[in-house]
């Protein structure tokens, strides 16, 4: 859909610019577009972002199944407050069968791979199988894991799709900012049973 060197021209002149500028730049480039979220901290940031600019956008979240109770009560608020157009995706097996027969495996067990896929992975393809979207709004942000670091606003994800990280350059400072001037949420006892180091990559972006 968009060369190289497009890329590298819009990661240029989008740096300075600011969230909704980028979020408008790339819904011209293509309107077929999905926002995904797991509702970490700061998700809302970005859904409240994307969601000003175009209300009835696809928000994708895929629930691993393992989020606190924080979580999910910031989820439901965040969906609430914001009129979220949500599609929910979850594991095909649940939890409980799981627990009994895998568990959440450390990351070094040679179950973690197929933990993973179960949980993130699967949910995540079926997604984006189902919509097919042209762009894939997320909350990467420089300095979050190596491979984050060399991405910038505008990527192309494995699949050919137009990835657009709006908040790409921005730090907590900012963020914790941007919250407070929409009177948004942010919730911290998120936890990610695939991860056991917060700049470990997860697997949807690499």
């Amino acid at each position: 859909m968009i060369t190289q060197e497009k890329i590298n021209e819009l990661n240029t002149l989008y740096k300075d610019k600011s969230p909704s500028e980028i979020i408008k730049k790339a819904f011209e480039l293509n309107n077929e577009a999905v926002v995904t979220t797991n509702f970490r901290p700061y998700e809302a940031a970005i859904l409240h972002a994307v969601s000003v600019v175009e209300a009835n956008i696809p928000v994708v979240w895929c629930d691993t199944g393992y989020n606190t109770p924080q979580t999910y009560r910031h989820a439901e608020q965040v969906i609430k407050d914001l009129k979220l157009n949500i599609f929910l995706y979850v594991p095909k097996q649940t939890t409980a069968h799981r627990d009994v027969v895998l568990g959440i495996p450390s990351v070094d067990a040679p179950e973690h791979a197929l933990f993973t896929e179960q949980v993130k992975l699967e949910p995540f393809r079926r997604a984006m199988e189902e919509h097919k979207p042209k762009v894939w709004f997320t909350n990467l942000r420089q300095g979050q894991t190596a491979f984050r670091d060399s991405i910038g606003i505008f990527s192309v994800s494995k699949d050919g799709v137009l990835k657009v990280s709006p908040f790409y350059y921005w730090s907590d400072a900012d963020l914790d900012k941007y919250l407070e001037e929409n009177k948004l949420p942010n919730e911290f006892k998120y936890f990610d049973p695939t991860k056991a180091l917060e700049n470990r990559e997860c697997g949807l972006h690499a």
